[in-house]
Parts: structure tokens; sequence; C-alpha cells
């Protein structure tokens, strides 16, 4: 029997012949070279190309197009100049039908190879109107241009280096128009750009949200300082260029940090707020209100979540990671009773307005983590016919399961942005009695990697049960389709960023992301032990690492 070829055997700018027959997570392409996967960006299925290894690792290795021998008949020619620099789309090189087959696929794979559902019936994909122009919000980093003025784009994968992109052909033309006005207020007032290996400097990022249903703009500028040169000038250059602009804000972040906004606005020009129409509802939404990006999309996804939720007036609806209150609020009318629970205190000051606005009285919102909160609910004695749950990418965990199992609601609707901690959370809802009924696919970011879909999960008989088998090593599903080891992640941030990390730190920083290791992992040996805490830079390599193989 043939011995499987380990990919440190692959060396370093070797070329293959081979043919593209999936696809990454991530949207690269995947061949095998000897045996070995490969994972090359740009490559469509059915491609034949000579690929070049850059890169070899342990059980796979990444590689680059040198020639398409033979091209994919999904392939159509790329339409913008900076698509393969930023990594946004990394599906602009074939046709959108072409990517819809691809997500439906990625989520097919996901629930049947991580979760075992392979029975489970998966709808087929709904996919977007206009796949172009549908972005309701923006984040560009600004960083210099070389030539004295500033550059606004987006971070090239996996790095912090500016890819510098003039128009976006996800983003509506009003962004376009606002970025013009930032440069040119800057080239007259010269204020700074931040640097983040100084900590000086004062621009970081524009941050853009429009209402397509109102048609109302705002800019936010991300800044390092309290105020900025000529803000007098910025508003009117802003209020000249960008039609329907509402409000023009000043969001203050002084930390040493990835994340782009600072807790406090302070309204230069115009309103904190711009209002949005989503369901019928009318939402107002600041910089911190969590709201989909592809506003027509989330009504069809919103669609599905009440189709599974079949509410008759009767039920109390509990919505956890409710955000601006969409979700909860698109079904109160249907239900008999409305609870929200979201983290970001700015969000739920939104949610309560919200519903204030559009006379939904029986509603309520708390602000906290949503297993702390859901077991605070239980312990009063809440009782929640239906259960929402939208999480971030890494998904509910199986402690929030476990609580929500025991607050046993009749049916779960589980809208999730991740199909690899979707199908891990549905082992853990199915270990505890509640087996997945349908899932429903939708497109919400088109030309992107990512994916939202919509799973009903009901509550089984208490005199059956259904056994999961969950293979551990898949849970932490990398881009590569496979889980990155502690080496393989210092090696990562070693080549990246020049840092040598400890194992120590990998795991304090798995932990931080709730990725569970094993009993003991890593622990002092005294309980009287202080073990060093990993520092900032360290962390923040370690994150992006993380962010790369596809584990947060």
């Amino acid at each position: 029997m043939a011995r499987k070829r380990d990919a440190a055997a692959l060396t370093k700018n070797e070329i293959y012949e081979a043919e593209v027959t999936g696809y990454t997570a991530e949207g690269a392409g995947v061949v095998r070279a000897g045996g070995v996967p490969v994972f090359v960006p740009g490559a469509a299925q059915g491609d034949i190309l000579r690929v070049r290894i850059v890169k070899s690792l342990k059980s796979y290795a990444f590689g680059r197009i040198e020639e398409i021998l033979s091209p994919s008949p999904d392939r159509i020619p790329q339409d913008c100049p900076a698509a393969r620099q930023c990594g946004g789309c990394v599906f602009r090189h074939i046709s959108y039908e072409a990517e819809l087959r691809a997500k439906e696929q990625r989520v097919r794979d996901a629930l049947s190879r991580i979760g075992g559902f392979s029975g489970l019936p998966v709808l087929p994909i709904l996919g977007a109107a206009q796949p172009d122009r549908y972005r309701n919000k923006a984040q560009f980093p600004i960083g210099p241009d070389g030539s004295g003025g500033i550059a606004l784009g987006f971070y090239a994968p996996h790095s912090h280096r500016i890819v510098a992109c003039e128009d976006c052909l996800l983003q509506p033309a009003e962004f376009t128009r606002a970025m013009e006005a930032v440069r040119r207020w800057q080239a007259e007032t010269g204020e700074t750009v931040y640097d983040e290996g100084t900590g000086r400097g004062v621009l970081r990022h524009l941050y853009l949200r429009k209402g397509f249903a109102s048609g109302q703009v705002t800019a936010c500028i991300v800044a390092n300082a309290k105020a900025l040169r000529g803000e007098e000038r910025l508003c009117a250059l802003l209020r000249e260029a960008v039609p329907g602009l509402t409000g023009v804000l000043l969001n203050v972040n002084r930390e040493d940090t990835n994340v782009v906004l600072g807790r406090k606005n302070r309204v230069l020009w115009g309103s904190e707020t711009l209002t949005d129409t989503l369901c019928g509802l009318r939402f107002s939404l600041s910089p911190h209100s969590f709201y989909q990006v592809n506003r027509d999309q989330a009504e069809r996804l919103y669609a599905v979540a009440a189709d599974y939720a079949a509410l008759t007036g009767e039920e109390t609806l509990l919505d956890l990671y409710c955000g601006a209150g969409t979700i909860g609020l698109s079904m109160a009318g249907k239900a008999k009773r409305l609870i929200g629970v979201e983290i970001v205190e700015a969000a739920v000051k939104n949610a309560r307005a919200n519903a204030a606005a559009n006379g939904v009285t029986n509603a309520e919102f708390f602000c906290g983590d949503a297993a702390e909160a859901a077991a605070m609910l239980r312990g009063r004695g809440e009782a929640p016919d239906v259960v929402v749950v939208d999480p971030p990418r890494k998904g509910c965990g199986e402690e929030l399961v476990s609580i929500v199992a025991q607050m046993a609601p009749s049916r779960v609707v589980y809208v999730s942005c991740d199909p690899a901690t979707l199908a891990r959370d549905l082992t853990y809802f199915a270990a505890r009695g509640y087996a997945p009924q349908k899932a429903q696919t939708v497109d919400l970011f088109p030309r992107t990697a990512h994916v939202e879909t919509v799973v009903l999960l009901s509550k089984l008989n208490t005199k059956q049960h259904i056994e999961v088998e969950l293979n551990l090593n898949e849970l932490d599903l990398t881009a590569a389709e496979i889980k990155a080891t502690y080496e393989e992640i210092k090696e990562y941030v070693l080549e990246h960023t020049g840092l040598k990390v400890r194992h120590l730190y990998i795991a304090q920083v798995k932990q931080k992301y709730g990725i569970i290791e094993r009993e003991n992992y890593n622990k002092p040996k005294s309980e009287n032990s202080r073990q060093p805490k990993c520092p900032l830079e360290k962390e923040a390599a370690i994150t992006e690492a993380l962010k790369h193989f596809g584990m947060i």
C-alpha cells in the first residue's frame, strides 16, 4: 500500500500540473500535488493549471497560478484591479451562478462532514438579485500614500498593509464620493495619519453607513485624537459630495487595538444615527449597531427565520445576539412577548429605541453575554417557546447550547454566518434532544467567501434519542479544511510578523476566543504560580494567525 506523501515533501517553487476540484472555506481553489492538497487563490473549479508551490506545511501547501492551461467554463473576466490584492472578492473571477453552487456545497459539506447530518434537507441557495453595490457599511483603513496624501482601501489578507481602492464594486457610489472628499480635506489640512508602530498620528479609519431604503448616509472619522484639523471644512466637503448625508461624526479610538471603533462618538454635523427600513419596520442605527450589510438579502433571510419560527401570537420569543433588534422586532407582531439579548450596550439602546419607534410594546432587551443572560433568564423562570440565535462567527458554543436546551423551547432557529461552527453547534443541540429539520442557505455577501444559513431545530420526543459521532479533530476546521497545530501557528506568526510566540501565549489567545483546550493544558504546576500574560502585540499576531487558519 502506497504511503500518503507528507506535505513537507513538496518543495517551494516546484511546479505541478493539476485540475481544480473544489474550494476552501476562504475561496481558494483546491488541487492535489503528489496526493497533497494545495490551496491556490484565484483558481476556479474545473481549471487545469500549472501551479507553483509557495509554501509547504505538514499536511497541506499553498500555491499560486503559474499558467492556466485550460480555463474552467465558470471563469469570467475580473473587473476589479484591486480584487486579487485586497482578498475580499475571492469569487470575482467566476460567474455568480458558479459562486452560488460553491457556497451551497460548502454548507452541505460542513453539515455532513463535521456534524454528521448527511440526510438533512438543504434547500437551494437564495442568491442576490444585485451581486454588486449591495453593502450598506464600509470600514476603510487610512494610511500614507507615499506622496504626502492618504490611501484608503482595505487590508491585504492577514496583514495591515493597505491596498488602495478608488472605487469598491461592493460599495454604493456615495462611499466613493465620501472617500474623495476625505482625501481632499486631508490634502488641504495636512491632518496626520496614525502609525501603529509608534502610536502617533491621528487618522485611523473612515467608517461609512447607508440606509438603502431611506437613502441616508453617515460618515465617521475614526481618530487617535479628540479633535481634527479643519472639522468645519471636512463637514462642508462631505455635505457637498455625498447625497443623503445626515451626519458627520468623530469616533475617538486611542487604544492599541485591532478593534476599529472606540467607545464614544462626537457629532461634528447632523445626527449620530441614521434610519432605515427593514421588513416594514424603521430602525435607528449608530456606528456601533449591528445591522446586516445587505438589506435586500437580509429581508429574505429574516423571512426564512420567521417561517421557521412559526409564531402564532401565543409564544414567548427569545432573540439571542439580537444586535439592534432587527430579527426579533421583525417577528414581534406575531409573538406574545419578545426578549432580546445583546452584549453591545449601544446596540441595546438602539433596539429599545427601535421598539418604541415602531410601536412594539411587547419587547424587552437586556445587555449582556448571551450565555450569562440566558442563564439569568432561566433562573428567574423564563421558558421561551421559540429561541432565535444569530451568533458571531465563533458560534454559540456548548455552554449556551446547554442553557437553551434546559429552557426546553419547542423550536430553535439558528442563523449562522459560518458553516463549520454551525455544524459543530448542531451536534451539541442534537446531543441535548434538538434535531435539525431543514436548512436554507442565503447569500448575503456576493463575491466574497461568506455565506449565511438558517436551520430549524425541533425538540425530539423525550422517549427518543439521537446518537452523534463527533470528530473533534474537525471542529477547529481551518481554511485549509484541516486543524492548525501550535507549531504551524508559531510558524505563521514568525513568517508574517517576525515575532516568536510561546505555546502558552497561543493557548491564552485560543481560550479568549472560546477554543477550549484539554484539561490542565499549559496550566502552572503550582496553584501559587503566576503565568506570564501574552503581550498585546503577540496577542494581535496570534489572533491574525487564528483568523488565517479559520479557527475564529
